[in-house]
């Protein structure tokens, strides 16, 4: 039997029917073509599909639809909207961006960390990456950008359903051809 559910997805009202055992993950990726989370283990291990639900970091890959009835989901794209944020922009200047795989994750674990705590430690900050694993960077760059962040006195604003809004579900494009991922250049030291 198919649910009908309806959240809010970095500010606008979404509206889902389908099986209410249909991951987050599948839906952001698939329906919403908020592509920012990843599948990595599939498993809730590594981190790589990270976004907020109710301004807390989990998981998208554990999380099933059918607890999602009137919650807000807040996905890396939602973090900024013209400008990057002070630790996408920390991110780019570090070095903390490889692969790319991770960084999503990392992104908005990391963000979470410093909304609650503007000013953490590096044990701080190495402690809260712990779920988010990395295969390039060896993770000294991303706890550089954090705390790079850390000094920057702003935070990213909480995505808040907008009143009236209407339910919408982007459906995937076809025939589309996927755009070219480029590397951030790295400043040499």
């Amino acid at each position: 039997m198919d649910a009908d559910i309806t959240l809010t997805v970095n500010g606008a009202t979404v509206r889902f029917v389908g099986d209410p055992l249909t991951r987050l993950l599948d839906v952001l990726r698939g329906q919403l073509g908020l592509t920012g989370a990843k599948e990595g283990c599939g498993e809730g291990e590594c981190g790589a599909c990270t976004v907020w639900l109710d301004d807390e970091p989990v998981c998208a890959c554990l999380v099933p639809m059918l607890q999602l009835e009137g919650r807000v989901v807040r996905t890396v794209e939602g973090l900024a909207s013209a400008r990057l944020t002070a630790l996408q922009q920390a991110f780019v200047s570090e070095g903390a961006v490889q692969c790319g795989a991770c960084t999503p994750g990392m992104l908005m674990s990391a963000e979470a960390l410093l909304v609650r705590e503007p000013r953490p430690t590096e044990a701080a900050i190495r402690t809260h990456l712990a779920g988010n694993v990395c295969r390039c960077t060896g993770y000294q760059a991303i706890v550089r950008a954090v705390q790079r962040a850390a000094v920057k006195p702003t935070r990213a604003p909480a995505a808040r359903p907008r009143v009236g809004a209407k339910p919408t579900v982007k459906a995937p494009r076809a025939n589309s051809a996927p755009a070219k991922k480029r590397r951030p250049r790295r400043s040499p030291r």
